[in-house]
């Protein structure tokens, strides 16, 4: 299907939005740490006492993707140009470079570091790193690299090498393999915690970008790729996980359940998420780094 740009729209320049860098200050309380777990489906089950901690303020622990929902806004890539009608979300990483409070401020420095042009009617790839500083604080809190698909954006006069190599898992039988299911009102909870484009709730939305109903955010299922690694391999300890990448294959929507294979090899553990019911992976090339 092709997607037509939004004329109003002014065009990509490469050379300038390779230049692109934002400054942003985040903050968040526990109320938003607790909204997080809950959007991405942790504290389900009333007595289940060790997800409870991410989701009651009473010994509180912040899962470690959550910087990546605080630092949602204010990017380098809101001034591409791009039309954010036709945007998938491509690709996502975190790296954890100290320990995260449950309350924080933090600066943010956000600069381009890619875009490759598939071609006229093919999309284009944009992405942008953040870097994440508490106050106070001269040494890093995190470092994000997000990646989206532009649909509408091919040919806009940008290189059209290949991107780099994304992670590979072991040809092997997964380890573990972990169920997880998804409710049908998971992007609408989930959506609390910033990301508010409409092609997650709107239907009308979602059927103009060629969906059949609204889709599960891309972040939610690498949250919940993270989840099973933290519950199968970390003892739901979130200081484990020092880094969590994955790229986005296929949409999720909400009420499916996600089959996540898992391979530990030492401290790198790889994953895929396949939907169950239509047997699509919708999440690949997972690599998450433990601490040891």
């Amino acid at each position: 299907m092709a997607f037509k740009r939004d004329p109003s729209l002014p065009p990509i320049d490469y050379e300038r939005i390779m230049a692109l860098t934002k400054s942003a200050r985040h903050e968040w309380t526990e109320k938003d740490v607790i909204i997080y777990a809950l959007g991405i489906g942790l504290a389900q089950g009333p007595m289940n006492c060790e997800e409870l901690k991410f989701a009651y303020e009473d010994g509180l622990k912040v899962f470690p993707t959550f910087p990546i929902a605080v630092g949602f806004h204010g990017n380098a890539m809101e001034d591409v140009g791009i039309d954010y009608r036709y945007v998938l979300h491509g690709e996502q990483a975190i790296t954890l470079h100290r320990p995260l409070p449950f309350i924080g401020q933090v600066n943010a420095t956000s600069k381009m570091v890619g875009a490759w042009d598939k071609g006229e009617g093919r999309g284009a790839v944009f992405s942008h790193e953040k870097i994440m500083t508490l106050d106070g604080d001269t040494k890093p809190l995190a470092t994000i690299r997000t990646t989206a698909f532009a649909r509408a954006e091919g040919g806009f006069g940008g290189p059209q090498i290949e991107q780099p190599k994304p992670h590979q898992p072991p040809e092997r039988a997964p380890d573990r393999t972990v169920r997880i299911a998804t409710t049908p009102n998971q992007a609408l909870l989930y959506r609390l915690s910033g990301d508010l484009n409409p092609l997650h709730a709107d239907p009308d939305t979602a059927i103009a970008a060629g969906f059949p109903r609204p889709i599960l955010h891309g972040l939610c299922s690498f949250a919940i790729c993270c989840r099973a690694v933290l519950t199968e391999f970390c003892d739901l300890d979130p200081s484990r996980i020092i880094h969590h990448e994955a790229r986005f294959s296929s949409p999720v929507y909400p009420g499916e359940v996600l089959s996540i294979d898992l391979w530990k090899d030492g401290e790198t553990v790889s994953f895929e998420a396949r939907i169950e019911d239509r047997n699509i992976v919708a999440v690949r090339s997972g690599k998450t780094i433990l601490s040891a």
